[in-house]
């Protein structure tokens, strides 16, 4: 507990802690991707996935307590650093941001803050499958398909009536480009708390940090655009949307009997 403690109360010990978290979930984000990606297959592919996944909830629940875990630990970081700094400088910089600060590592802790509301959101969306939250209305837990000769979750149609809703479509972009901004710095930043900054790597790890986020942005904004342009399982979706007769008929078979009186 000393140890711990002796880490936490000292800055340097809490951008260790804020590299090596960043560490991990930036893991996260690779595995996530390649695995949300496999909505461009057939169904059985991500539903298969998704079952899988289900069927180990020891592995599952540690994974996510664990992703938790490193998120709270992360935000817990930045603020107590963002804290530290500004106590040790309560008089503001004559001009906005220090300088060479790009436009990514002066707005660090409010990308990071909107980047974890969202990932309640997330959560709520396609873990808990809260109605109230997908813009539809349609409870995504009667969503079920056949995947191996078992009646499973149907992720693949959830997520095809998800990312059937403008305003959730906008917001997942807003998302993914603040995770952009966000990591183009934090990558690059996490390699210099750890003390691996030198004038012949540095380039490089900038130029790996920029890629790396182009291609997590790209392959993440890919999934709710092709969904919501209708380029991947349209035909699918419609059978399993919640169908608008249905919704309408009781107000439709309500007036048809009061004409009839």
């Amino acid at each position: 507990m000393n140890i711990i403690d002796r880490i936490w109360n000292s800055s340097l010990g809490k951008k260790y802690l804020m590299a090596l978290t960043g560490a991990a979930l930036f893991v996260f984000l690779i595995g996530h991707l390649v695995g949300n990606l496999q909505v461009f297959g057939p169904p059985e592919l991500i539903n298969g996935y998704a079952h899988f996944l289900k069927s180990k909830p020891l592995l599952l629940w540690g994974a996510r307590l664990g992703l938790l875990a490193c998120v709270g630990l992360h935000i817990a970081s930045a603020i107590t650093l963002a804290q530290l700094n500004a106590a040790a400088r309560p008089q503001a910089y004559a001009t906005k941001g220090a300088y060479g600060a790009g436009v990514a590592s002066q707005y660090m802790l409010p990308t990071g803050i909107v980047i974890a509301a969202f990932i309640v959101y997330h959560l709520a969306h396609f873990t808990v499958l809260l109605p109230g939250v997908n813009g539809t209305g349609q409870d995504f837990t009667n969503l079920k398909a056949q995947c191996n000769h078992e009646t499973v979750p149907d992720v693949y149609g959830m997520m095809l009536i998800g990312f059937d809703v403008g305003w959730v479509v906008l917001f997942y972009l807003v998302a993914q480009v603040l995770l952009f901004m966000h990591l183009n710095h934090g990558l690059a930043a996490m390699f210099q708390s750890l003390g691996l900054r030198d004038h012949v790597w540095w380039p490089r790890i900038e130029c790996f940090a920029k890629v790396v986020s182009i291609a997590l942005l790209i392959g993440y904004c890919s999934i709710p655009i092709a969904i919501y342009l209708r380029l991947v399982g349209a035909d699918y979706a419609e059978r399993i949307r919640k169908p608008k007769a249905a919704i309408t008929q009781p107000a439709f078979a309500a007036t048809q009997a009061k004409e009839a009186k």
